[in-house]
C-alpha cells in the first residue's frame, strides 16, 4: 500500500509516527516522524519485515497477523520497543487494519512516544520529593536546634557549679553530643551558603575529584575518563560542584570496596556529553552538560533504590545517608538534576546541568 500524493504530503507532515504495512507484514511506508523515532531510513526499510523496525517481548508478528487476517484493531499502552540500534523506547501504539482496492488488506501502525513525558513526570516527582524533604528538614532543624541550644547552655552553667572536676566529664558529654546533633542537622540541610556562580570547566571539576578518589583508593580502583572536550564552560560554583560529584564518586568507590564483594577489574568511569534541546523537569534547555559516574560494583539494593536521594537513606550499614541528598541539593541549585540507574555489575549516576537559562 503506497499513499497517493495528497495523502503522502499529509502523512509526511504529521507529528505522529506512521508505518504502513503490507499483508505479508513488510513495510511499504514510514513518515519522517517514524524515521526519527525509530532511527531508520524509509528507503532502507521498504520491503523489509516490520520486525526489522522494532522488537517487543510479546509476539509482535502473531498480533499483527491476527489484526490483518481477522480485521482486529488493537492498541497497546506504554509498550517497550527495542530498536535495531539496541535502544529501548516506550510508546503507545495503535494498529488499524484497512481495506484497499480488490479487497486487499493492510495495516496502519501509529506510534506515540512516551519517554519524554514519562521522564518529565519522573523528574517532577524527584523535584517534588526533594523540596518536600527540604521543607521537612527545615522544620525539624528549627525544632531540634532550639532545645539543643538550651540543653548545651544549661550543661555549661551546670559545669561551673560542680563541686568536683571529675564530674565535668558528664557535662562535657552533654555538650559534645549537643554539638554533634547540631552538626548533623546542619549537614542534612546541605550547603548553607549561596553558590558562587562563575564560569567553570566541568572537566577541571572531574579531574579534581579523580585525583582525590585515586589517592583514597590507594590505586586499587581504576578511574577511567571519557570526556567530550567540546563542552563549553558552565556557570556554577566550582567548590560545590566538586563536593556534589565527589560524594557520588566516593559512594561508588565504597561500593567497590564493600566487604564480601569482589570484582576482577574494579573501575569507575567519568563520562561527559553535551545534550541539545534537553528537558529537565518542566524546563527545556538548548544545551545541557551530562556527567555520568559509572561503576561496576554490586549495585544499589532495590529496597532503597527509589529513595536514595532522601536524607538518612543509605544502602550501606555504615552510611550516613547524607551524601547523595547533599549532591542532589547542590545540582538542584544549579537548575539541574541527578538520576540513577542501577543493577548488579553496573550503577550509573547521571548529573544533568544546564549550560544556559531555560528556553
Amino acid at each position: 500500500m503506497a499513499p497517493d500524493n495528497l495523502h503522502h504530503r499529509i502523512l509526511d507532515n504529521l507529528k505522529t509516527a506512521i508505518i504502513l504495512v503490507e499483508p505479508n507484514l513488510t513495510v511499504s511506508y514510514l513518515n519522517p516522524a517514524a524515521e526519527a523515532l525509530l532511527a531508520v531510513s524509509r528507503l532502507r526499510m521498504q520491503g523489509h519485515s516490520v520486525t526489522k523496525l522494532f522488537f517487543e517481548p510479546e509476539d509482535t508478528m502473531i498480533n499483527l497477523l491476527d489484526a490483518i487476517n481477522n480485521f482486529n484493531a488493537y492498541t497497546k499502552r506504554e509498550a517497550q520497543l527495542f530498536l535495531q540500534s539496541g535502544e529501548k523506547i516506550t510508546v503507545d501504539f495503535a494498529v488499524t487494519p484497512v481495506h484497499e482496492a480488490n479487497n486487499r488488506k493492510s495495516l496502519i501502525i501509529e506510534l506515540q512516544p512516551l519517554d519524554r513525558l514519562l521522564r518529565i513526570s519522573r523528574e517532577e516527582g524527584l523535584f517534588s520529593s526533594q523540596e518536600n524533604a527540604r521543607v521537612l528538614i527545615r522544620g525539624l532543624a528549627h525544632e531540634i536546634k532550639n532545645p539543643l541550644g538550651g540543653l548545651r547552655g544549661a550543661a555549661q552553667l551546670l559545669a561551673r557549679e560542680l563541686p568536683s572536676e571529675d564530674l565535668a566529664d558528664y557535662t562535657n558529654i552533654i555538650i559534645e553530643e549537643a554539638d554533634r546533633l547540631r552538626n548533623l542537622v546542619d549537614n542534612m540541610l546541605g550547603p548553607n551558603t549561596n553558590p558562587r556562580m562563575e564560569p567553570t570547566n566541568i572537566h577541571e571539576v572531574l579531574e579534581r575529584v579523580r585525583h582525590l578518589v585515586e589517592a583514597e583508593g590507594l590505586g586499587n580502583i581504576r578511574v577511567l575518563r571519557d570526556y567530550d572536550p567540546s563542552i563549553p564552560e558552565l556557570i556554577g560554583d566550582r567548590e560545590q560542584l566538586i563536593q556534589a560529584t565527589l560524594n557520588i564518586v566516593r559512594n561508588a568507590m565504597q561500593a567497590l570496596q564493600q566487604h564480601g564483594y569482589s570484582v576482577e577489574n574494579p573501575q569507575i568511569t567519568l563520562r561527559t556529553r553535551a545534550l541539545r534541546q534537553f528537558t529537565i523537569g518542566s524546563h527545556r534547555y538548548r544545551l545541557v552538560c551530562r556527567v555520568d559516574v559509572i561503576d561496576n560494583g554490586p549495585g544499589i539494593p532495590e529496597s532503597v533504590r527509589e529513595a536514595i536521594f532522601l536524607p538518612m537513606v543509605s544502602g550501606r550499614p555504615e552510611g550516613t545517608g547524607l551524601g547523595l541528598s547533599i549532591s542532589q541539593s547542590i545540582i538542584n541549585r544549579h537548575r539541574g538534576l541527578i538520576e540513577c540507574v542501577s543493577e548488579p555489575g553496573s550503577t550509573v549516576f547521571t548529573l544533568n546541568i544546564p549550560l544556559e537559562l531555560a528556553a
